[in-house]
């Protein structure tokens, strides 16, 4: 490079590759810049060069790992890993969707051998609305932890506007709500109290050869335990989710992705005053997750979700779906 600013390509140009462009293109300054981007499908590569004339497009994922200092992998999760390996291989950084690969066990073995040089993209690692709370938390708003419950549903799924990906995001190989959704907020439990571990569950797939339509659990984030429901059809939203965290204090909890709220003496829910719509918060999110990818790129701690934590998250909604059980720790 013949300046200090880092090269970031992008492989797969769905939502999430999009997303990801268009706030690195929004950056003012600006802390990385677009290599390229590439995706097989020639429909996606169209609508790239019609919506962002100005990014490269690149032949194919090689041509991105060799002109990226990182690589964004944005494409369905069956062929995450192969583009992940490729680009440790070429000596860049990983900056991935989840999960890591469909094989836990091939996950396992690749977060052996990258010697920390990838993240995944879990934003709550960026997220105001978790900053807020967890300031709530040290203030002494739960006291002694007791619990967390996961609470999620969607009116259908994929949801409206996953509608040109239903192929995969419905399928049990790569698709479903646990994997997609439920994977933030177990991250989210897993990062604040602990690894995951102690699980049992059921998931139930009434549908021939799609995807989950609900899933019951119970396991343990550290040594708090963690309850969590998800379904379809139970909700008129697009997307309705709650994590919340009690404690002999208090509780607090994370209403619809971005809304932090804490429990009032009297039981009922105060709004953090600076609530931000998840609209609103995804940017600001994106500029800080942006942020965290220079420094994981120059070799600096960063907050984003490590590996070994995307590989913890992957082992546990994987175990969800096979209705198995994980061993306490």
């Amino acid at each position: 490079m013949h300046d200090d600013t880092l090269s970031i390509g992008i492989i797969g140009a769905g939502i999430m590759g999009e997303r990801l462009l268009s706030a690195i293109l929004d950056q003012s300054p600006p802390l990385v810049k677009v290599s390229g981007v590439w995706d097989p499908a020639p429909s996606a590569m169209e609508r790239m060069a019609t919506t962002f004339p100005q990014v490269p497009r690149l032949t194919d994922a090689a041509a991105i790992i060799a002109a990226s200092d990182c690589v964004y992998i944005a494409s369905p999760p069956a062929s995450h890993l192969d583009h992940a390996r490729a680009t440790i291989a070429a000596g860049k950084s990983v900056f991935c969707e989840k999960p890591l690969a469909v094989d836990v066990d091939e996950a396992r073995a690749f977060v052996e051998s990258a010697a920390g040089r990838g993240a995944v993209n879990f934003p709550f690692a960026s997220s105001l609305a978790v900053a807020t709370f967890v300031d709530w938390i040290a203030q002494g708003a739960v006291g002694k932890t007791s619990r967390v419950t996961i609470e999620v549903a969607f009116a259908t799924w994929p949801r409206s506007w996953q509608a040109d990906a239903a192929a995969w995001l419905d399928g049990r190989q790569q698709g479903g709500f646990t994997r997609e959704v439920v994977s933030h907020f177990l991250y989210l439990s897993r990062r604040l109290l602990g690894p995951l571990h102690g699980l049992s569950a059921r998931a139930a797939f009434p549908e021939t050869g799609t995807s989950e339509r609900a899933i019951e659990a119970r396991l343990m984030a550290g040594d708090i335990p963690v309850d969590l429901t998800g379904s379809v059809g139970t909700t008129a939203k697009d997307d309705h989710n709650i994590w919340m965290l009690e404690g002999d204090r208090g509780a607090v909890r994370l209403c619809d992705w971005s809304v932090a709220e804490r429990r009032r003496p009297d039981g009922t829910w105060e709004r953090a005053a600076d609530a931000l719509s998840q609209v609103e918060a995804r940017p600001i999110a994106l500029r800080r997750q942006i942020e965290g990818v220079v420094r994981l790129t120059r070799g600096q701690p960063h907050h984003l979700a490590t590996l070994d934590e995307a590989l913890n998250v992957q082992e546990i909604v994987e175990a969800i779906l096979a209705g198995g059980a994980t061993a306490a720790e």
